[in-house]
Formats: C-alpha cells, structure tokens, sequence
C-alpha cells in the first residue's frame, strides 16, 4: 500500500522517471544514456546519427520481417509503454471495483497535469478521451447550432469529422461549407485567403486539421485562428497527427478547441486521446454521454461514458517520459529527416508527383507520393504481397498516392529498402506476375 500511494502521488517529469527507473524496463535507461550523450548537440545534427537513433530502435518490440510504413493509422508503442500497461491492467484485475476505480482511475490525474504540461494549457482544460474522432464528435456535436447556421471547412479534412457535421445538416439543417486548398499548399497565404473569401455572416465554427492526414500538409492554424477571432467565429482544431510529431504549444496555435489522438505520435497505448477545451468555454460544449448539471463547468464531463478501463490511460504516463527522454525537438527533426530521405529520392524519378510540401514549416513525417502509371491501390498490393512492405493508399477526388509514413523505429536500411523497390517499379513498371 505504501508503494502504491507512493505511485500514486509522484510528480510531473521527475517523478514519473522515477517511477520508471525503480519499476519499468531496461530500455528507458538506454534511451536516457544516449541523450545524455548527445546533449548539446542540436536536433538537425542528431537526426543524421544513426548510432544515437539505433538505441532508440531498440526500446520498441516491433517485428523486422514486415516493413511499417503506416504510422499514420496507429503507431507501436516503445516496449516500456506496453510493458506498462500490461503491469496496470494485472493490478485492475487484483479487485477491479476497488484496484481500478480507488488506485489506478486517480494516477489518471497525474497524466492530466503532465499533457497539460506537453500541451501547454491548464490542466482543467484537458479531457483524457478515446481518440480523435471522440474528441472532435464531442464538440461537433455538443455545440449548439441552428438551422442555417454554417461550418466551414476544407475538402481533405478527415472523413469521420465530415460524416459527423452531415448527420446535423441531416437531422438539424445546419450548412455545410468547403473551401479546396492545393496540394501541396506552398505558403500559408493562399490557405488564409481561402479561409478569408469563404466566411460569411452564416459563418459559426471553423474545423480545420492541424496537420493534413492525406498529405502531411501543416496548415496555418494561428493566422486561422486569428482571422476567426475577428470575425467571433470558434475554431475546432484535429491535431490526430500534429500532437507529438512536431514540437509546438497551444499559444502557438491559439485555437478554441484541440484534440488528438495519443496513440499515433505520442506512442501512448491504443484507445487513448486528449480533448482540449478552452475553459470559459467547457459550460457550452456538451457533453457525447449526459453528465450531472454540477459537472457544467468540469471538463470531466466528457469522460463520463460509464465503466471502462483505466489501464490505458495511466500508461500514457510513460508514453509521455518516453517523448520528454527522446526531446520534442530532436523527435520532430528525426522524423521529418526520414520524410526527406525518401522524398528526395523518389521525387525525381520519372512520372512521380510528391503530393507533399518540402518547406520544413509545411511538412514532418508524413509524405504522400504518386506514381502515375500505376493506381495506388494496386501498387500498395505489390509492396504488400511481394515485399512485406505496408503503405496507405490515398484515392481523394482532387489527387491519388500513397502515403507514407515512417517512425522513430524505421531504419535506414527499411527506407534503402522501400526506396530500392519503389524505383525499379518506377523504371520498369510492375511484373507481369504481380
């Protein structure tokens, strides 16, 4: 019990790296060896040392006999995490109504002071939810409109957040608005300006992602948010893949509502994400699942969904002391690194469109790449069945590739390798057999 209390009331960073030091496995001490030895060296130059970012490779579990280049959907998380969570999940079944709901459910706590830390916000501000698309339902559905009223938005926003605003156009006849940005978008101009022209006196919320998930575009949500601001129109930021991906804060930003998904860049367990909601207005938003009228001005509300595990949520906890051991900056430079070396590679080959920006500002991790002689659907397959080789195939009526997403695990020889293949199907064309 001692220990227990003692799990329970340990701090912000420090306190967690404790917890996993005396508790977790080996390899966060590995991790926490190679950063002490490239301290000072600046993000840009460690993205290019693979012996630093082999003991990175080293704290996942994840299999060497298929070639990941799906970390869009879903990423693996390092082996403490997992580790972690498994840990958490024994300790609920010890006497779940007492383990789960008087031990783990209060470390809950914890994990929201420290992602309210790695956000930049009041921890009063922040929702632990389910992914994204709950994060986002919960405030497209719970503010209140009237028929006429109008959300704008972009043509490659996320498919479910559109399903969600056409079931209140059904149900409630709300408007439905688009604006098409290019791909890739080369300034944040010409998405500002897009934005400007389309509001209207209709205009009530504008929904934008943060980061693009069809491309990796980066959109200008500050100058967006600005715009908004003058005009008394709320803005709704998707950040399900900027979160943890690339270093940034809220003031950065400036949006009203924020939420993502922890287990993509965060590497945080599966089922876990982050709602944000600017405080003053937590008593308008409301909530999926009802919650007590006392809960008005609580932004626990929209975590009142009835019995589900906490397991998950406490081990977002070392997801978290993974990302602070590795540092956001050294993460984001690494990751856009691996963008880099395949784009640059692959961009120049003949009949090939990179759908991607390649300002630094504009682009990370994610890259979506087309070859034009071959449908991205059919290309996908080959990779998969001949070479154990996952990518995504994008099919958007304004363009088609696939996207590519690599992570802190990949190596330089995976990307060799996809590369190597990707530029004989290029050349040559697909085999006859395949």
């Amino acid at each position: 019990m001692r220990r227990r209390r003692f799990l329970s009331s340990v701090g912000e960073a420090g306190g967690a790296a404790l917890v996993t030091t005396l508790f977790g496995p080996e390899t966060i001490r590995n991790v926490e060896a190679a950063a002490q030895r490239t301290a000072g060296t600046s993000p840009e130059d460690l993205a290019r040392d693979e012996n630093y970012w082999s003991e990175i490779q080293q704290a996942f579990s994840v299999t060497r006999s298929i070639i990941n280049l799906n970390n869009g959907g879903v990423c693996p998380s390092p082996r403490m995490v997992t580790e972690a969570f498994v840990r958490y999940i024994w300790e609920s079944e010890e006497a779940p109504v007492y383990t789960m709901w008087q031990i783990l459910q209060p470390r809950k706590e914890n994990v929201r002071q420290r992602l309210a830390v790695v956000f930049g916000c009041d921890p009063e501000e922040v929702a632990l939810v389910r992914n994204t698309s709950e994060a986002m339902e919960i405030l497209l559905l719970g503010m209140d409109l009237q028929s006429g009223d109008e959300i704008l938005t972009t043509t490659q926003d996320y498919g479910r957040m559109l399903t969600t605003i056409r079931q209140r156009v059904r149900r409630e006849g709300i408007d439905l608005k688009f604006i098409q940005i290019p791909t890739p978008a080369e300034t944040d101009e010409e998405v500002v300006e897009g934005f400007r022209g389309a509001i209207t006196d209709k205009t009530r919320i504008i929904l934008m992602s943060h980061q693009i998930n069809l491309t990796g575009q980066i959109l200008p949500v500050k100058a967006v948010c600005d715009l908004a601001r003058e005009r008394g129109i709320e803005v709704m930021v998707d950040g399900a893949h900027s979160f943890a991906q690339f270093d940034f804060k809220l003031e950065d930003i400036g949006c009203d509502y924020f939420g993502t998904s922890l287990h993509k860049w965060l590497l945080a367990p599966k089922g876990t994400g982050m709602l944000y909601v600017k405080k003053d207005k937590i008593p308008k938003i409301w909530p999926m699942m009802p919650a007590p009228e006392r809960m008005d001005e609580d932004i626990r509300k929209y975590e009142e969904i009835g019995t589900h595990p906490a397991a998950n949520f406490v081990a977002v906890g070392e997801a978290i002391t993974f990302h602070n051991t590795v540092g956001a900056k050294n993460k984001e430079a690494r990751l856009r690194y691996l963008k880099d070396t395949w784009a640059d590679r692959l961009s120049a080959l003949p009949n090939t469109e990179l759908h991607t920006s390649r300002n630094p500002r504009l682009s990370c991790a994610i890259g979506n790449i087309n070859l034009t002689t071959v449908e991205p659907p059919r290309l996908r397959d080959y990779f998969w069945e001949k070479h154990h080789i996952i990518v995504t195939p994008i099919m958007h009526e304004e363009f088609q590739g696939l996207r590519i997403t690599p992570n802190l695990y990949t190596t330089m020889a995976e990307l060799d390798y996809f590369c190597n293949v990707y530029e004989d199907v290029a050349r040559n064309g697909l085999p006859k057999s395949a």
